[in-house]
């Protein structure tokens, strides 16, 4: 009996384990693109100030050393500036009505080229 129990209770809770989740709301996904910037932002900010402790530490080598200037130039470090939230893109329009009719081809231009 309790082996029969069980196997009710295990087909209960796998069935509900492949139910189809909602599609997230427009709210939640502004949410996420917005944290998905955030977090560009963050990785380039992290660029930059591993950048900048290298640049301190290839100078003090450098000064150490005597040596007059690196055998590599670098670029210079970039600040990538306070985080600024890019605007959602406008509504695309209907593919039809956006989309050029497509240019014919002329005979011309599909004849094989000769060398």
């Amino acid at each position: 009996m309790n082996r029969f129990l069980f196997a009710i209770a295990a087909a209960a809770v796998s069935a509900s384990a492949f139910a189809k989740l909602p599609p997230p709301s427009d709210e939640a996904k502004a949410a996420a693109d917005l944290a998905k910037q955030k977090a560009a932002w963050g990785d380039k900010v992290a660029a930059y100030k591993l950048c900048q402790a290298q640049d301190k530490l290839a100078a003090q080598y450098l000064k150490e050393k005597g040596a007059k200037k690196p055998a590599v130039e670098t670029p210079p470090c970039t600040d990538p500036g306070p985080f600024v939230a890019a605007q959602p893109a406008a509504p695309a329009a209907p593919a039809a009505a956006a989309a050029p009719a497509p240019a014919p081809q002329s005979a011309q231009a599909s004849a094989p080229v000769k060398k």
